[in-house]
């Protein structure tokens, strides 16, 4: 089976750059819901049998018209929200995005036991995600995709943890768009990853 992670479409704290991670979240600005079409016409031809969100507003509003081009409804799923920020939430300044990029670093390259000031650690991040990715996966037959819209920082670590050809070095670099997909094809018990961003990823 093939699942599709989405990040979201885009969001007014996503332009002020506002660490915002506390559901339901504000909604997708007039870009979010272009953006929220477009990937809808891109995934059409693509053989979706569920379509999952978050609980926060603007994964349920971007995987809306995904679902819909497929006569599906969308399921809201624990556990795939946004990295907890904690005392950085509702910050825009450098300093609080440069201890968010550092800890998410650190996550990264193995120490999962270090969390946000105030917020998640790595593990913790990790136990709630790949839980929910293990129950929208269960019993799914070859040849079926699923798609879920979760978050571009849960789920880059998310991806990082569930496909052995994804390095931390990608996980780091490779930032997620609004709307960009990391697409993951389900190998044996495992997962290995087909593209980053619409970049093929070779190794696993």
């Amino acid at each position: 089976m093939r699942l599709i992670l989405v990040r979201h479409g885009e969001t007014a704290s996503n332009v002020r750059m506002v660490l915002d991670s506390v559901p339901p979240g504000p909604p997708l600005t007039d870009a979010g819901r272009a953006q929220a079409a477009a990937l809808a016409e891109q995934l059409a031809g693509e053989p979706v049998t569920a379509v999952y969100a978050s609980t926060a507003v603007r994964a349920r509003q971007t995987a809306e018209p995904v679902a819909a081009a497929h006569g599906l409804d969308v399921r809201v799923v624990e556990g795939v929200h946004e990295i907890f920020c904690g005392d950085l939430e509702g910050r825009h300044d450098r300093e609080a995005y440069g201890i968010f990029t550092a800890t998410v670093k650190r996550w990264a390259e193995g120490e999962l036991d270090v969390p946000l000031p105030g917020g998640e650690s790595g593990r913790q991040v990790l136990d709630r995600y790949l839980a929910a990715v293990a129950g929208i996966t269960a019993g799914r037959r070859e040849g079926e995709t699923v798609v879920l819209v979760s978050h571009g920082a849960s789920l880059r670590l998310g991806a990082l943890a569930l496909a052995g050809n994804v390095t931390p070095a990608l996980a780091e670099a490779g930032l997620l768009p609004n709307t960009g997909r990391v697409v993951l094809d389900r190998v044996g018990d495992g997962w290995r990853c087909a593209s980053w961003t619409g970049v093929d990823v070779v190794g696993g």
